[in-house]
């Protein structure tokens, strides 16, 4: 470092220093800037600086709510250019959603044309729209002009702008914020003002009250498009109490009877936040992908209000269960986040409670009262000042009319005048009599000198004089009041809580959409409900073709009608089952495979390829189909002759990707799976090896190579390689005391009860099949 500062060619105006400070300097510069300046609203208006420009700027227009509109482009082009100089489309999408009565509980713009809608669409551009501020933004800038508050220069210096809103009520929580700030963010749900009025009161009333009590005055959110808020008590008082947590927010449904049994759900209030054209296309893909198979449509009915139908596919069907499933399964159950991370008086980021912001708005009403009430004390006194010499002129009016009309400077003359000494002029009327006031050394300042001069012809008549001696003593009566108001805490605190009185009368339920919107309930939980459960039970008869394409046939139709199939395919698998049922897909890979009957395509067509509905890769092959029977047990064997017992519920797999089950090694193939059906194993070769063995010899595994089920001898093959001689032909179960059937070809069967001569230890090599047994050393 020294030796760059002696650098003789270095730059004297340029600072070296270490690049890990300079850089951290700066982003902590950045950082502050983005937490103060753009992401966290004001504890004490609820606003961030976008949107208290966008209002001071509509006020500079004079865009009162009972006024005209001016144009979305004038207005930000104004915010832009005078106080917030960044891009007009930034400041134009801030302003549109403070018009956007779906978004905002109490909208601070009128907003004429298109601002948006809650199916998600845009405003319009801003040469087509127009706006104006609302009463509830006006309650926010009352008593601006009366030194409320204090102002700033803008960026350039060439004006001044409001460092915070008077705010007439917490507008923090009444219309909620979000933001993201560097290493913080805020989100904060908008509540009722009627409901946070009345919880100042209290706080007035009460300073020392607990969260836990406000809560009686502030139950939850009261978000603008309605819902149900089924979070816990117990859990939003803690929420309110830290100051982060989460509501959960339901849409508002009902049933509607449609006759003769029939009913359809309506759904006529959805979640905050929550675009409506989203929502819809999710609950249509639960449709699709069936994951919800007891909803069989949805449709959107809204105009102005909302209005979305859910048709059941069955009128069995409980609603309750439904919507129980739709509320885990789409938006029509969401999760707000509450973060109430806000900037205290302006420059302190932290996290309060409800108490906390509460207290923090209250405090700033308070020195927006002290701050007028000075201000009005200042224009009272000024005012008295004038009215003083008015009367004085009046009580000497001739000696004035004299001084004005011959005095080459009758401003110095006025004010050199010693007018204690002069003769009052007296009055006939005796109430109207009034002393003199003092004025001191007996003459006029420099202001009072100024105002009579200033005075018009009109006002000398009689009765002016009246009026100023009734405004001065009205005028005194109110800084009386102001002084007691100044000098009592209690007197304070009492105006205060007048002023939101009147708040909460004009906000309140009688004001347009002042009512509480989200209503309270319990969350009645249903019961996680089996898939099978929510499916209408239907004959099918599943088809699966040699190439595997699977379809479902409407019924149970006869196994050996002549089905249709692309040139080329023919059929493999076809058997009876139900729209219920679970179908296990077995691979050469050793993996089983999920899917559920109900999602099979209809028999119409041909039906899809198997191997698009689950991950099954294209160098595996299809062994076997079964239909899933919860406590069946399975026996998986590979092509050298491994195998082992395992049950079905350890096999049903949640993804297309399947489970992998039996492990297989290079050239080797899972060959078969049998349900396990009786006490004994019979298993035949290639080579024409029979054997038994007991069921219980086999051991029960989720997934593994196996054991050895029969021993097969390595010969040399027609190339003098080793070879296993034989491998798995097939292999069968059966009950020991029934003896072991199959069939011999020609519609013929044989039965064989005593099998002893073939009966030996698992992975033995066994004997010469029976006679009789197929040349195809196959079962069936």
């Amino acid at each position: 470092m020294s030796d760059l500062l002696d650098d003789p060619n270095m730059n004297p105006t340029e600072i070296a220093e270490p690049l890990r400070r300079a850089i951290g300097e700066r982003y902590l510069t950045y950082a502050l800037s983005t937490i103060m300046h753009r992401a966290l609203p004001d504890a004490r208006d609820g606003l961030k600086p976008v949107h208290r420009r966008i209002l001071y700027a509509m006020r500079e227009l004079r865009l009162s709510s009972s006024g005209g509109f001016r144009k979305s482009a004038k207005i930000s082009g104004d915010v832009m250019g005078n106080y917030h100089p960044h891009g007009d489309a930034a400041i134009y999408d801030a302003m549109a959603r403070l018009a956007q009565d779906f978004n905002v509980r109490y909208p601070l713009v009128d907003g004429q044309g298109n601002f948006g809608n809650i199916d998600g669409d845009n405003p319009a551009a801003s040469r087509y729209t127009e706006a104006r501020m609302t009463a509830a933004a006006e309650a926010l800038l009352e008593g601006l002009n009366e030194d409320a508050v204090d102002f700033r220069e803008n960026y350039d210096g060439t004006l001044t702008e409001p460092v915070v809103l008077p705010a007439a009520f917490p507008n923090l929580l009444a219309n909620g914020a979000a933001g993201i700030a560097v290493g913080m963010a805020t989100n904060i749900p908008p509540h009722n003002i009627e409901e946070l009025c009345n919880a100042c009161l209290h706080l007035i009333k009460a300073p020392d009250a607990r969260d836990d009590t406000l809560l009686q005055y502030v139950p939850g959110p009261d978000f603008p498009t309605g819902g149900v808020l089924v979070e816990p008590k117990e859990s939003i008082a803690e929420s309110y109490r830290t100051g982060r947590g989460s509501f959960r927010l339901r849409a508002k449904w009902e049933v509607e009877d449609l006759g003769r049994g029939t009913w359809q759900i309506v759904v006529t209030e959805i979640p905050y936040q929550v675009q409506k054209s989203k929502l819809i296309e999710k609950l249509a893909e639960v449709i699709q992908t069936k994951k919800v198979p007891i909803l069989a449509d949805v449709r959107d009915e809204s105009a102005d209000d909302i209005r979305v139908i859910l048709e059941p596919k069955s009128k069995n069907v409980d609603p309750q269960v439904l919507m129980g499933t739709l509320f885990r399964n789409s938006d029509l159950e969401v999760r707000f986040s509450l973060n109430m991370n806000v900037l205290i008086d302006g420059v302190t980021p932290k996290v309060c409670s409800l108490k906390e912001v509460l207290r923090a708005f209250l405090d700033h009403r308070r020195e927006v009262l002290l701050r007028r009430s000075r201000h009005r004390m200042d224009k009272i006194d000024h005012r008295l000042e004038v009215l003083e010499g008015f009367i004085i002129a009046f009580l000497n009016l001739d000696r004035v009319i004299d001084i004005i009309r011959y005095d080459d400077d009758p401003k110095a003359a006025l004010m050199a005048e010693d007018w204690s000494l002069k003769r009052v002029r007296a009055t006939s009327e005796k109430d109207y009599a009034s002393p003199l006031p003092s004025t001191g050394e007996g003459e006029l300042t420099e202001v009072q000198a100024e105002a009579i001069l200033n005075m018009r012809l009109r006002s000398l008549r009689r009765l002016e004089e009246i009026e100023l001696i009734r405004e001065r003593d009205a005028l005194m009566e109110e800084r009386a009041a102001l002084e007691d108001l100044l000098a009592s805490d209690s007197v304070q605190w009492a105006r205060i809580s007048e002023e939101l009185r009147e708040t909460r009368k004009k906000f309140g339920r009688d004001y347009e959409g002042g009512a509480r919107r989200t209503q309270f309930a319990e969350a009645t939980e249903v019961e996680e409900v089996p898939l099978e459960a929510m499916i209408e039970r239907e004959p099918i008869t599943v088809v699966c073709s040699q190439m595997g394409w699977i379809r479902a046939m409407t019924g149970h139709i006869d196994l050996t009608r002549e089905l249709k199939f692309k040139d080329g395919d023919g059929p493999r698998f076809t058997f009876h089952a139900e729209t219920t049922d679970k179908l296990l897909i077995f691979a050469t890979n050793g993996r089983f495979y999920t899917v559920q009957a109900s999602n099979l395509p209809g028999g119409r067509g041909m039906g899809e390829p198997l191997r698009l509905m689950v991950d099954l890769p294209n160098e595996a092959e299809i062994i076997e189909i079964l239909i899933h029977k919860p406590g069946q047990k399975l026996l998986v064997a590979s092509s050298e002759g491994n195998g082992f017992m395992v049950a079905e519920e350890d096999i049903l797999a949640q993804t297309r990707t399947g489970k992998q089950v039996l492990n297989v090694g290079d050239g080797v193939k899972a060959q078969l799976v049998r349900p396990i059906a009786g006490d004994h194993v019979a298993i035949v070769s290639q080579n024409g090896k029979f054997l038994v063995f007991p069921v219980e010899e086999l051991p029960e595994m989720t997934r593994g190579k196996g054991v050895r089920l029969q021993k097969y001898n390595m010969a040399r093959g027609r190339q003098g390689m080793l070879e296993l001689d034989g491998g798995l032909s097939d292999i069968t179960t059966f009950t020991w005391a029934d003896g072991l059937s199959w069939e011999m070809g020609g519609g013929k069967t044989r039965h064989e009860p005593d099998l002893t001569e073939w009966l030996g230890k698992r992975a033995s090599v066994g004997k010469k099949a029976p006679y009789g047994f197929p040349r195809s050393f196959k079962f069936t």
